[in-house]
């Protein structure tokens, strides 16, 4: 990308906000990165993400190694690498706990079956990826089977993971998607959603060509 440094951050540090509003990432959960030239700006361990400043964030290389003395990169930081290394179009990344998408997650449930055309236009569909402990190899390992597909993956008793091309759009995606969340459960409670059939799903699958 061609913004600078400065820009990335202060990109960043106001979607933190935005989040915090939403209470997307409640306390000190979730995490945000940029890719940045050959190396990925990143929040640092520990930090919140709602109430971010320029020292909450860190550059690291693509080892994940920080490039800046005394600051920690976010513990998911080698999620964060993969998701890029596998995904050259994605920009930004944002990973939150929030409600709707995180009741999912912690159901084991995925967000596959096309319930709402809107859904299927933006996302497929949103897939689960096995449990494991957060931070881990094995994390990283089971939500990458699903980079190369999908820009949203919901992670098992954890959370949710979305990459875009620009910061706008992961935010944006994400209020897409935690809102169908909570229209799912909504529905069930009504007696069940109903999926659309094949055809009606392939008539929103080919929009998006």
């Amino acid at each position: 990308m061609n913004y600078s440094k400065d820009s990335i951050i202060n990109e960043l540090i106001q979607i933190g906000k935005r989040l915090g509003l939403k209470n997307y990432t409640p306390g000190y959960s979730g995490n945000l990165s940029a890719r940045y030239n050959d190396s990925i700006i990143i929040t640092t361990s520990g930090s919140s993400n709602g109430y971010l400043s320029k020292n909450d964030l860190v550059e690291m290389d693509f080892n994940a190694k920080s490039l800046e003395d005394g600051k920690k990169p976010s513990s998911e930081k080698f999620l964060h690498v993969e998701f890029y290394k596998k995904r050259p179009d994605i920009n930004y990344i944002i990973h939150v706990h929030c409600a709707g998408l995180s009741a999912f997650a912690a159901a084991n449930k995925d967000l596959m079956p096309p319930y709402m055309a809107e859904n299927v236009f933006y996302f497929g569909g949103i897939p689960l990826a096995k449990y494991a402990m957060p931070s881990s190899e094995e994390l990283v390992k089971n939500t990458a089977v699903f980079f190369d597909k999908y820009d949203a993956i919901l992670m098992a008793n954890h959370g949710v993971i979305i990459g875009s091309a620009t910061l706008e759009d992961a935010y944006q995606k994400l209020e897409i998607a935690e809102e169908y969340a909570k229209t799912v459960i909504f529905a069930r409670m009504l007696g069940g959603a109903v999926a659309l059939s094949e055809e009606e799903t392939n008539k929103v699958l080919a929009l998006r060509n």
